[in-house]
């Protein structure tokens, strides 16, 4: 889908094909298509850049393959740069993740300024990025912010759940985040106080146009599923509860293994179901080999349970099996929003999340879905089975289910808001944006009026700094 088009940037990726945004009339309707219009005709030709870590895998990456071309579509010059890293440097942003996570994890200076910040500046080096506005996702680039060779109203978004972060990681971090012209959380609660810039509010979204999300028939489900489970000879005709994710320790894929074995306990005999796992590998996370064998331990050569690894044909597969499934089960214990969810409710499966970050927005609990604490394996258990027992009860919470994430979570709903942002960035409209989540503080003014506060990056200076936040003296 994405090809290297650029001379200047070696990573920078457009999309091969033209998106017609009419296409998305039949999922949002016309008033919602015409107002993108209207917003984006001031934005025209204007530059919309983002920078992230790596272009496949997870759903920052799969977003951005759908909201770049959506948004050139309406006539914005929407960018994507991916910076290079290697393997010690996406080790130490994973503990980075994890220890904005609330995971606790050592972490020593020699990682944070070889592995981190020496690859940033080598990016930096060689790559300038330009655009009215830019966005910078997560952690992993987010200190390009003081390299001096990126231009141009400048945000960070944030997909994590930082609502419990690590205090180190999080003051580490802080001066980086601060030094931008504003940040994007999913939810307010993951904003922390110590947030000294505009702080917005934007839900992730799905593709209704993206394979894994079309909206298959079961018997054309059956003929996408057939080499697959031919090859591991399962039962088409055997109810099926699934869970979709990357194979991480917050996506809690051993309790929904001992969900499942609870389940075969107190569930009816007449119902044999399976359990489906299915996940894949990210460039940006080393340690989803290790996780899907620590998975396979946990399942114990249980018949019932099967665990696969980067399929292929996925988003078919994932689109397909999310039809035929009678219900899904994503209990992660630290959850920035949860794609699989929506891809889920939008297929019209029920599903059990567990209450954390962007899950508990999503489920509505006992009318769109079911709602458990990520350790409460009993209660997801007979959540299961009076789904797998009942099929009216199956239908009406997979009927709201789409509903919601239809007028909600689709790929129009966050293009508008990012429109929103960028016009008042510009200053094409003086209206603070409704998504704003905190007060308009006094160095937000200062910075208005006399640019961004400026931060000496030597290295002799960045060194001093760090190594204070780090020993905890202020």
């Amino acid at each position: 889908m994405f090809d290297d088009k650029s001379k200047k940037f070696k990573n920078q990726y457009v999309p091969l094909k033209k998106l017609n945004i009419d296409e998305y009339k039949q999922f949002v309707g016309s008033e919602k298509i015409n107002n993108l219009k209207y917003l984006a005709e001031p934005l025209k030709r204007k530059v919309w850049a983002n920078v992230n870590s790596t272009v496949i895998g997870g759903g920052v990456a799969e977003m951005l393959q759908s909201t770049v071309p959506f948004a050139r579509s309406l006539g914005v010059d929407a960018r994507w740069f991916v910076i290079e890293g290697s393997p010690e440097f996406f080790t130490v942003t994973k503990k980075f993740h994890n220890l904005l996570q609330g995971i606790k994890e050592p972490i020593t200076m020699e990682e944070v300024f070889h592995a981190y910040l020496d690859t940033i500046r080598w990016n930096t080096e060689r790559t300038k990025v330009v655009g009215h506005m830019v966005v910078v996702h997560d952690p992993q680039p987010a200190a390009i912010v003081m390299s001096g060779n990126i231009y141009g109203q400048l945000l960070w978004r944030c997909h994590i759940d930082t609502s419990e972060a690590s205090r180190r990681i999080w003051r580490f971090l802080l001066p980086y985040i601060n030094h931008f012209d504003g940040a994007i959380f999913t939810t307010k609660e993951f904003m922390k106080d110590q947030i000294q810039i505009p702080a917005y509010e934007i839900h992730p979204s799905i593709d209704p146009l993206k394979k894994k999300n079309y909206l298959y028939t079961k018997k054309e489900a059956l003929k996408v599923l057939r080499d697959l489970f031919n090859k591991h000879n399962v039962d088409p005709k055997r109810p099926i509860v699934l869970a979709v994710s990357r194979y991480d320790i917050h996506k809690n894929q051993k309790g929904i293994v001992q969900t499942f074995k609870y389940l075969k306990e107190i569930v009816s005999k007449k119902i044999k179901p399976y359990l489906i796992i299915v996940g894949n590998t990210a460039a940006d996370d080393p340690e989803g080999n290790k996780r899907y064998k620590e998975i396979l331990d946990e399942i114990d050569g249980d018949k019932d349970i099967y665990a696969w690894i980067n399929i292929e044909n996925n988003d078919e597969c994932i689109g397909a099996l999310m039809t035929l499934a009678d219900c899904f089960i994503h209990i992660p214990t630290k959850e920035g929003f949860g794609l699989v969810v929506t891809e889920a409710m939008w297929h019209s499966c029920p599903v059990i999340g567990s209450k954390v970050g962007g899950v508990k927005i999503q489920i509505i609990n006992e009318e769109t879905g079911y709602i458990v604490e990520p350790f409460q394996s009993k209660l997801a258990a007979k959540r299961i089975k009076s789904i797998l027992e009942n099929p009216s009860e199956k239908k009406e919470l997979g009927k709201r289910a789409h509903k919601r994430v239809k007028d909600n979570f689709l790929l129009p709903h966050l293009v508008e808001k990012y429109l929103v942002l960028m016009r008042y960035y510009l200053e094409i409209d003086n209206q603070i944006p409704d998504f704003r989540i905190n007060e308009l503080t006094y160095k937000e003014i200062k910075q208005a009026l006399y640019g961004r506060t400026v931060w000496p990056f030597s290295s002799t200076d960045l060194k001093k700094r760090v190594e204070t936040i780090w020993e905890g003296l202020i």
